[in-house]
Formats: C-alpha cells, structure tokens, sequence
C-alpha cells in the first residue's frame, strides 16, 4: 500500500494562543512494500506523521493519501474503520493496551472488532504465535501472569492479527535490555519479509534505521531534511549533526579508522565480518614492502 504527504501543514490548537504547527508543507512517499525509517530528534515531527497513517490526525492543508483512501481537511473518507484495519500500529509500551482475560483474548479483540469471523481468527492466532516467539500454552494465561516480554508480543501479536498492509513501529523496543531490542528488531524484519508489509520504523536508533530500512527519512521542525538510502544518508555527518543527530557507531569507526591510518575504507553498509576482511587487506597491503 502505497503512502504519500501532499505538502501537509498540521496545526495543532489553530487560531488559539497554544497554536503549534507541527508539519510543515511535508511531501513524502512510502512505496507499498518497502521498509522505511523515520528519524528525528524530539519535536521533529515523528508522532504527528504516525497519527496521520490512520486518520488519528487531519492535515490543516495539504492531503494523506494511504492506498485508495485519502485524508484532507476537506476530503474525510466514511469508513475510517475500514483504513484504520489496514495500518497498524505498534507503539510504545504496547504491552499498556493489554487488558483481556486471557491471550488468546486479547489477541483476538482486533480482529473481533473489525467483523472478521471467529474461525478465521482462530486460524490467524495459530499463525501469528509461533511468529512473535510465544507458545500455544500461554493462550489461556492471563497476560499479566507473563514477563514484560512475553507481554510486549502478545500485544504484537494482537496488532497483526488484524493483517494489517501498513505496520507502522513507534519505538517498539524501547524499554528492553540489547538483548530483547534485538529480538524484537529481527522478529519485525522477518515478519516483514514473509508477509511483504510496508513497514515505517519511527526510531531514534540510528543503528536500527541502518540494518533494517531500505529508505531513511530524516525530519527537523516538521520537515523533511534528508531522505535516500541509509549508506547514502549516513555517512552525512555533518548535516546530521546540524539537526542533533550522531552518525550510526559503524560509520564513526570507518571514519575514526581511515583518519589514523590514512586510508579510504569506504561505507557500503556491509556486515561486521565483511568490514574486518576490508580492515585486514588493507593492514596488510600497508605493511607489504
């Protein structure tokens, strides 16, 4: 499902002494399928992008168009319910939202509210738990009987039983020890994967936006202010730093290294393993005669 902003201004409290505009004449597009990051310091414009994704949020000026629907301050679709079964959202602290009696329940109540039928859901939840690494024991437990973890998927797994198009993560490993963060970013980027959802990660983790994105969008004052590829947009240090944000540790230590040692190792996204046969070869064309 294709996503774009038409030059969207939103202003928050209009024509009141707390007026505030948080988007400002914003212009982007998300290709249907594709893993999109969203990066920006605090106040940049991130949480009021996510509440425009489901009809949360009306641009002032401009317009949203989410697949075949479109959002405008003079063009509001009927059937909002219909868009928000097509975007899910993962936001903070998930596990918060958990109230139901048991898993499988709250599993359910998505989908349930959205009218699909108790046997499809059944199927769905069958699916979906071996995907967010629980166990089908845990469906009549109590969520709250389960670890932070543990609860943290289940309400996941709730979002993505309701088979979403778009699945947007509002900073969805906060809270967790590198360990869990990892856990969670590689259980996201696979399900991305299998199911060919377009995914937009808001995230001030330039390491996440790095390995997992395909495109980077950064924000400052509710604009745009870089976009491209994360090996494009990262090595870009300077302009990062003008809006507050460092360069991921990978691309610091290239820099650090070429500096010392006066060579040209170029950024090119690879992996750890790939950087130490590059770092190697190049010790040791130094040290040959």
């Amino acid at each position: 499902m294709d996503i774009t902003f038409e030059n969207v201004t939103y202003i928050y409290q209009k024509n009141s002494p707390f007026e505030h505009k948080a988007l400002e004449n914003l212009s982007l597009h998300i290709e249907s399928g594709s893993y999109v990051a969203v990066v920006g310091h605090t106040g940049s414009g991130k949480s009021t992008l996510i509440s425009h994704l489901n009809g949360l949020s009306i641009p002032t000026e401009g317009k949203v168009k989410i697949g075949k629907y479109a959002l405008s301050e003079n063009e509001k679709i009927n059937d909002m319910k219909e868009l928000r079964s097509k975007v899910g959202v993962v936001f903070q602290y998930p596990e918060h939202q958990l109230f139901e009696e048991t898993v499988e329940k709250d599993i359910a109540f998505g989908p349930e509210n959205f009218g699909v039928p108790k046997n499809e859901i059944k199927t769905r939840i069958q699916k979906i738990i071996p995907a967010v690494g629980l166990s089908e024991d845990l469906l009549e437990r109590s969520p709250f009987d389960l670890s932070g973890g543990q609860m943290r998927r289940v309400a996941i797994a709730g979002v993505l039983a309701v088979k979403p198009d778009v699945l947007v993560l509002d900073e969805p490993t906060a809270g967790l020890d590198p360990r869990g963060q990892k856990e969670m970013m590689d259980m996201f980027y696979q399900l991305h994967k299998e199911q060919g959802t377009t995914t937009i990660l808001v995230t001030h983790s330039m390491e996440d936006a790095l390995k997992y994105a395909d495109h980077v969008i950064i924000l400052n004052k509710g604009t745009k202010y870089m976009e491209g590829k994360p090996e494009d947009v990262f090595v870009q240090r300077e302009a990062l730093n003008r809006v507050q944000l460092d360069v991921p540790e990978i691309v610091q230590f290239i820099s650090e290294f070429n500096e010392r040692f006066d060579t040209t190792i170029p950024f090119q996204n690879q992996s750890m393993t790939e950087l130490a046969q590059m770092i190697q070869r190049t010790l040791k064309g130094a040290e040959s005669p």
